[in-house]
């Protein structure tokens, strides 16, 4: 039997949930549509131009003259179409929009259309997933979704992961869950290449601190590390990276897993990058040694096309996450797990938080492996072409070529402080968004290829711009 429709307050705004919800939503989204359109067409590029000030002052514009807190929070509404209209078209106007083909700089993807539209209805439905009766079937999809991703990884019986915000937190309960086996007197050894994260998640959770190993190549080096681990005393866990920030470089993942076994040290691999060539038949061989891991960080918004967040810690035995396990009586009430409610709270440190599996799981089931894969290799494909086009033109330098996406570069005959200046201009112009990093003692521009959208001639566009701002 169908329950009648709720009533609603008369004055009082619509819900995105509920028997009307999708009715009262398909308006507004006709306007955020709309000003999403028209808001990409004012900025006209990769990101605005002008600098922080300028955004900031057309923000201010948007809201109101004043700009003020009674614009933020007038004292009379404008109504729900003005103020979509408003505040979507400034922030689509200010945005720096990682579908631009020209906007490369970070691990920042442009989320797949159809990944954006399952999100929306986790926002409409807004699932918690703390306990079973507030998210019933979103409990269920997360459930399926995390063995099957973790089985891509581990051959084992009862691989399992927990859906996480990104690499950051995947990595602080790897590093929490090898202190809850060890103890507090832990060792984290990571690579000079290591993601900020690690040793900061050895600092959060108290533990002594984390020691960098030289990674004079780039990635860690097994003797250096073994040196480490013949000086270091008590229980150890070495931190290994599958697709390092700055260039995207693979630590020998086989090598130091071999190390870990002789030593007696725990491993966890920060795969946050990385971690989804283990789909593509064409690379996953630059992840053997992956699933000797006791832990794997994976993120999924950044070769995934997911919206943020959408991260992912495996591990090769559901028995691992034990230490996670909590109690809240009105959560998980021992006599209703008994009586067989799923017990959700021990599947993250967090309490409240969204069902990011939804969106996981409509890409995949969209997509396919074969079309998840496809994006992959067409993407790593095109940091190839880039290199070596970069490689063969007389004023460009190539630092190496890319093992993912990632393209280190610079223009020949220019110092540090004309790279630096150089990338701040085409910031403040709003003509094309490249990172910078430092290798080999010198700055390098860097673009992060994730637009599976790019073309060839998109590329060519990017050197063509390079050339003249580099000769100006």
């Amino acid at each position: 039997m169908t329950a009648p429709p709720a009533r609603r307050r008369p004055g009082t705004p619509p819900l995105a949930g509920g028997a009307t919800g999708a009715e009262a939503l398909r308006p507004l989204l006709d306007t955020v549509l709309t000003a999403l359109r028209t808001g990409a067409q004012d900025r006209g590029g990769p990101l605005p131009p002008g600098g922080p000030a300028t955004v900031t002052a057309r923000v201010l514009a948007a809201l109101g003259a004043a700009g003020d807190a009674r614009d933020v929070l007038p004292d009379k509404g404008t109504g729900p179409h003005e103020a979509l209209a408003t505040l979507v078209h400034a922030l689509a106007a200010g945005a720096a929009d990682p579908a631009d083909p020209l906007c490369a700089a970070h691990l920042h993807c442009p989320p797949l259309a159809v990944a954006a539209a399952a999100d929306l209805a986790a926002a409409a439905l807004n699932p918690s997933l703390d306990s079973w009766d507030q998210a019933p079937a979103a409990s269920a999809i997360e459930a399926l979704l995390t063995r099957t991703l973790a089985a891509e990884f581990y051959d084992t019986p009862h691989a399992d992961a927990l859906i996480t915000t990104g690499g950051t937190e995947a990595n602080q309960l790897g590093i929490l869950l090898a202190r809850e086996r060890h103890g507090p007197a832990l060792t984290v050894l990571h690579g000079a290449n290591a993601h900020h994260s690690i040793p900061r998640a050895a600092w959060l959770l108290g533990l002594p601190p984390a020691v960098a190993i030289p990674t004079p190549t780039g990635t860690l080096d097994p003797d250096h590390l073994a040196e480490a681990l013949a000086t270091t005393t008590g229980p150890t866990l070495v931190t290994a990276t599958a697709g390092t920030t700055d260039a995207g470089l693979i630590d020998p993942l086989h090598r130091i897993a071999d190390l870990c076994d002789h030593h007696g040290a725990d491993l966890h691999i920060d795969a946050a990058y990385g971690g989804p060539l283990a789909l593509s038949p064409r690379h996953r061989h630059k992840l053997a040694g992956i699933d000797r891991a006791h832990s794997l960080t994976v993120d999924l918004h950044k070769l995934g096309w997911q919206p943020v967040a959408a991260g992912l810690l495996l591990v090769p035995d559901t028995a691992l996450l034990t230490p996670l396990a909590h109690q809240a009586d009105y959560l998980n009430a021992t006599d209703d797990t008994e009586a067989g409610l799923p017990d959700l709270l021990g599947r993250s440190l967090r309490t409240t938080r969204r069902p990011d599996a939804l969106k996981i799981a409509t890409t995949l089931r969209a997509l396919g492996r074969d079309g998840l894969v496809d994006l992959i290799d067409h993407t790593c494909e095109l940091a190839h072409q880039l290199a070596e086009r970069l490689d063969a033109h007389p004023g460009f330098e190539l630092h190496a070529p890319p093992t993912i996406s990632t393209v280190l570069f610079r223009p020949a005959h220019t110092t540090d402080d004309d790279i630096a200046q150089l990338r701040r201009t085409l910031l403040h112009e709003g003509r094309a968004v490249l990172g910078r990093t430092h290798a080999d003692g010198r700055l390098w521009l860097k673009a992060t290829l994730l637009n599976p959208h790019t073309t060839a001639r998109d590329l060519d566009t990017l050197i063509t711009l390079l050339e003249g701002s580099t000769h100006r």
